[in-house]
Order: C-alpha cells, then structure tokens, then sequence
C-alpha cells in the first residue's frame, strides 16, 4: 500500500469531484450542475458530516472543484506551497477521528463546517501525504488525447496511463485502426 485507506480514499474522491467537468466526465456534461448530483457524488462516496443542499453549497463546491484540478497539475514545491495556503486559509487543526464505522483517521476540519472547506482541506491534508512520500507522480492526467480527466495512479509501478477503461479502450482501439 502507498497511502494509507484515508488517504487513498480523498484522493479518489478529489479525482472523482474534479473529473465531473464535461471534458473528463462519463457522460460528457457537467455532472456537478444540480444539487442532486452533489447529494450522489457525496453519498457515493460516503462523505460525511454537514450538507446544506442548497445552490449556494453547489456554487461553493464547483470552485472547489476548479482548485482542486488545478491542485492537480502541479509541481512538487508548488503544490507544497497551494496545500500550505489552504490549510492556513481555513485554519485547519489536524485530528484524530472515529465516525461511520470506520476506524481513526485524521480530519482537519470540524464536520459541522460548511461542505467546500471541508472537501479542500480534506483534499489538502491527503496532498500532504502525496507530497511527503515524494509521490506527486501519481497525481497524473489521462493520456487519452480527447479527455481532460485526472486520476490516482495506485498501481504498483506507477504506468496507470488512463482515467478509466473507457479511456484505454478508445485509445487502443484507435491505435488499432491507425496500425489497420
């Protein structure tokens, strides 16, 4: 294992929050535009603690979502200093918590804060890990050259290459009829 479960888990939940952009999404929409969709992604996923439903949570997610992709991209010195501001920025508090059956892990937030700043710093402090382990390789973009999704790279050797087998499928497939 690279990270730990928490860890591995708010980074497929930052990958799967940034990848609900029409140009890395299944269905190609945008699949954060209704506050029904936010409710499905957080259910998904498990994300606890306070949700207000509301448009103004939406709205304040969707930015989280455009930070976080922009998290994504970037160098390890950078990227140090973008966690670094937002753990400043929301006075975040690193603690040990035990809640929905799942065993201690570590929140940096109180879950009665609003649902944005819960995800970024939740996103954040997993990023501290990345950048800890010096492994920011596996923050990586598809390689599919029509699809602008993001991924946890997982695999033992870190040669992940897509976002999802669709991906893959297209681009062997195309590769295939280039080859033909």
């Amino acid at each position: 294992m690279i990270f730990t479960a928490d860890t591995s888990a708010a980074l497929g939940f930052m990958a799967a929050v940034a990848d609900t952009v029409p140009g890395a999404s299944e269905s190609g929409e945008d699949e954060l535009a209704t506050t029904a969709q936010l409710r499905t992604l957080l259910d998904d996923w498990g994300f606890s603690g306070r949700r207000d439903g509301d448009r103004r949570e939406l709205d304040e997610v969707r930015a989280v979502r455009d930070r976080l992709r922009a998290l994504w991209t970037l160098e390890r010195d950078d990227l140090v200093d973008a966690v670094n501001g937002i753990l400043e920025e929301t006075n975040a508090t690193p603690r040990l918590m035990r809640h929905d059956g799942l065993d201690w892990h570590i929140h940096a937030v109180s879950q009665d804060s609003p649902l944005a700043e819960r995800m970024l710093v939740e996103g954040a402090m997993a990023l501290v890990d990345v950048i800890r382990a010096d492994e920011t390789r596996r923050l990586a973009r598809c390689d599919a050259d029509d699809c602008t999704g993001v991924f946890v790279d997982l695999s033992k050797n870190a040669s992940k290459r897509y976002c999802s087998t669709r991906c893959g499928n297209r681009m062997a497939a195309r590769a295939h009829r280039a080859r033909t």
